[in-house]
């Protein structure tokens, strides 16, 4: 399961960091059903599988916080072989039920923040973002969603049927180059956020643009998201960068493909964050 995991991880099946964090954290319950000779071994086994689990997408701050946050919980606090089980199964549930919580009240948080005949414009495909607006559409606001594609892999076509099975959600799809365009139709831009680290927040890349653009035009940038992806100090984001094919299948001869996954964009372009600790304003 822990081999499958990574696969999974790697090949990008699974979009949103948060689910991606709680997949690796539960894939490590396969250790518990392992045998172990000694605790040394358990110890070590851990490690490797917690390593194999972050490095798989070094990306995803909310990744390696759970694979620290159990590791740290288990390495060094037990007797036993047993022992070490029983510690790493109090982990993965407690490591899981904190980003699953923190997932959904920031998702009632942002839910909030919605008023009734808003405009927003939102990139990738967040599913803290969508439930929030599905929260707020079902509180009896009515919005409209501009919903850039995400390309090259579309990620934006994905949130934008998601979105148009919301009642009350006014949904337009549009071309990733014309955000410019209907931005000062927008109240705001609402995104998500693969995390913040420090004074820069990585997000899909086409985030930037956005948000450089309306700050341009005067229109607010809001990020929501868990916690948990809030990282002050212990990781060095590393990009992802993905295969030439994603953008052009024909054979190029003399042309390098540049396919990142994330980009930067500088927080002093963000006017609010709301996690499930409340909303923070920059």
């Amino acid at each position: 399961m822990i081999d499958e995991t990574v696969e999974e991880i790697r090949d990008m099946q699974t979009h949103s960091s948060s689910v991606v964090a709680v997949k690796a954290t539960r894939a490590l319950r396969e250790l518990s059903r392992r045998e172990y000779a000694t605790l040394d071994e358990f110890e070590r086994d851990l490690d490797y599988n917690v390593g194999a689990l972050r490095r798989a997408n070094p990306s995803h701050a909310s990744l390696h916080k759970a694979m620290r946050e159990v590791e740290d919980a288990v390495v060094g606090n037990a007797e036993t072989v047993d022992g070490a089980k029983e510690l790493l199964e109090a982990a993965i549930e407690q490591t899981t039920a904190r980003i699953e919580t923190g997932k959904r009240e920031a998702a009632v948080n942002a839910a909030s923040t919605f008023v009734d005949g808003e405009t927003f414009l939102t990139h990738d495909y967040s599913s803290t973002v969508l439930e929030a607006v599905e929260s707020a559409a079902a509180e009896g606001n009515h919005t409209t969603a501009y919903v850039t594609e995400a390309r090259p892999r579309y990620l934006g076509r994905k949130t934008a049927r998601s979105l148009a099975a919301i009642d009350r959600v006014d949904t337009h799809l549009l071309v990733d180059s014309a955000a410019g365009y209907c931005l000062e139709e927008c109240d705001r831009v609402v995104v998500g956020m693969d995390c913040i680290v420090g004074d820069t927040l990585y997000n899909r890349v086409g985030t930037f643009p956005i948000a450089t653009a309306a700050a341009e035009v005067g229109v607010p940038v809001v990020v929501v998201g868990s916690g948990a992806k809030i990282i002050e100090d212990g990781f060095v984001f590393e990009n992802e960068f993905r295969p030439p094919s994603e953008v052009m299948l024909e054979p190029a001869e003399d042309i390098a493909i540049e396919n990142p996954a994330y980009d930067a964009t500088p927080m002093h372009l963000v006017d609010e964050v709301v996690t499930d600790e409340g909303r923070l304003e920059f």
